[in-house]
């Protein structure tokens, strides 16, 4: 039986950083911090202390220094899940797409714009297999 992948390999949109498994080691404790950001007493918490709500969690030195700057890309960059980033980003006042700007570089609205138009193509990609 051949190990083959049955899928396409996909290539990443510029400025994407691959969440695999080192980095999800890497960012075990920055992701439990920021999944903890679902209670409220959590958030308050970690409002009152940012610093010390951090080390309570183990970040490393980088990681608590991106989150004292808001610096959402490094923490990609030191193993955050945009999954749990959400939560962290909530509490900035932040959503996914202003993330994603920032992932790309771009302004939240030329990543909105960017998404749409991804979305626009794919969907004409898909007819015209269904009418070819």
């Amino acid at each position: 039986m051949s190990s083959k992948s049955i899928t396409p390999k996909r290539q990443l949109a510029p400025g994407t950083i691959k969440f695999d498994g080192t980095m999800a080691k890497q960012g075990y404790a920055l992701n439990k911090m920021c999944y903890s950001f679902n209670e409220a007493s959590a958030r308050e918490a970690f409002k009152a202390d940012e610093r010390g709500y951090c080390a309570q969690f183990g970040l490393t030195d980088a990681q608590i220094k991106a989150v004292l700057e808001r610096d959402v890309l490094s923490l990609l960059k030191l193993g955050g899940s945009i999954y749990y980033l959400a939560k962290f980003a909530g509490l900035l006042g932040l959503n996914v797409q202003d993330v994603g700007g920032l992932q790309t570089g771009m302004s939240t609205e030329a990543f909105k714009a960017r998404l749409m138009k991804i979305g626009v193509d794919h969907r004409a990609q898909q007819e015209a297999k269904q009418h070819g």
